[in-house]
């Protein structure tokens, strides 16, 4: 027996108010050679001279990083293969589906060892409300303000990063051509502890519990910043067998995978021991020469990753080693004037948690009402 939304009206199936756009492109096929946009995982990746689908509409991301995450696209545009395009049915509010897609969570509980797939013919059977225009438009307002005072956070977060960084280069000038005259050493000489983390083979899944020793992985480690979003910990019986790859509150820890390939941020204080994870490294610096807010400011400027990659040449992956980043040049401004760069990102840090914490509240208010609104 088909169960009611708690908004009234009938559970129908997804591909009831929706259908499949084309998305067969690859990225090769883009030649950039027209008017209409094509979109990817990360939003607008090209422009062709023709479009597939003609209305306004859905994607959502069908394989690969990222899978189940939705975005909305113009009309007179492509996407390309790794994304499936949902077209809205007649009486099926564009926003609306949106947030209905988003509420699924289609990108979670994934396991297997190939790459993550999902499919329309198998989610587009999932059971969803089917309500009148009127609750439609009122839902997707709701939920369109949520997310549009997250956006503002987000903007707000980014202005107070540009802010770090435009004061880092009006005191200390570009880490790589020294414009200042500093004088100059390198990461590896500037470092108590210094090194990555090759073990990552040696932890499985069954390795990781619900508390105990964090673990900081790749996807922590933001520009400048922290992510609590992946929580991973280990029993503390497996930290004494890892307790080389520890890292010390307060210190820097860098990330040699992904996008921005060379990136770092300063490890939190988790009231637990930590360690690192393989692709990510742990610089402790000596104090006497480099203070660990300034060596982490020096390693995202953007000068630093191009530096590195002239090491590079040979590499079939996109990956930086220790010793690359150990040769890495170390501004060594005086430690006064390090503390005064320092204090200034501390206080622009208690802003941008602020700010966090405002955004997370926000996210918690948009799952429960998306939770009330698309309950079956």
């Amino acid at each position: 027996m088909t169960s009611k939304p708690p908004f009234g009206g009938e559970a129908v199936r997804l591909n009831q108010l929706c259908s499949k756009g084309k998305s067969n492109l690859r990225q090769k096929d883009i030649e950039n050679d027209g008017p209409f946009n094509v979109y990817g995982a990360s939003g607008i990746v090209g422009r062709m001279d023709t479009y597939q689908n003609e209305r306004p509409y859905v994607a959502i991301v069908k394989d690969g990083a990222g899978v189940g995450r939705a975005i909305l696209c113009e009309g007179k545009t492509s996407v390309l293969g790794t994304m499936q395009a949902l077209l809205p049915n007649e009486g099926t509010n564009l926003s609306y589906l949106l947030h209905l897609v988003r509420s699924l969570k289609l990108g979670e509980n994934y396991s297997g060892s190939t790459i993550p797939h999902i499919y329309f013919k198998d989610y587009g059977r999932q059971e969803v409300p089917a309500l009148s225009a009127g609750q439609q438009s009122a839902i997707a307002e709701r939920l369109d303000l949520a997310e549009q005072l997250v956006a503002l956070i987000d903007d707000e977060t980014a202005k107070l990063d540009s802010l770090v960084k435009s004061r880092f280069v009006e005191m200390f000038g570009d880490p790589v051509s020294n414009t200042m005259d500093w004088e100059i050493s390198t990461i590896k000489e500037t470092a108590v502890t210094y090194g990555d983390g090759p073990f990552g083979s040696n932890l499985k899944s069954s390795d990781y519990v619900d508390e105990g020793v964090r673990v900081i992985r790749l996807g922590n480690i933001l520009t400048g910043s922290f992510s609590e979003r992946d929580r991973s910990f280990v029993s503390f019986e497996k930290y004494e067998r890892l307790k080389k790859y520890e890292c010390k509150p307060g210190e820097v820890v860098i990330g040699t995978l992904g996008d921005p390939l060379l990136r770092a941020c300063i490890v939190p204080d988790f009231g637990v021991p930590s360690i690192h994870k393989a692709d990510c490294m742990y610089y402790e610096t000596d104090k006497s020469k480099v203070l660990p807010v300034f060596a982490m400011s020096v390693i995202n400027q953007p000068t630093m990753l191009k530096r590195a990659m002239l090491d590079m040449h040979g590499q079939t992956r996109a990956r930086i080693n220790s010793t690359q980043v150990g040769n890495l040049p170390m501004m060594l401004p005086p430690l006064a004037l390090q503390q005064e760069f320092a204090d200034f990102v501390n206080r622009v840090d208690k802003l941008r948690v602020e700010a966090q914490t405002q955004k997370e509240k926000l996210q918690t208010l948009y799952d429960s009402l998306a939770q009330d609104y698309f309950a079956i």
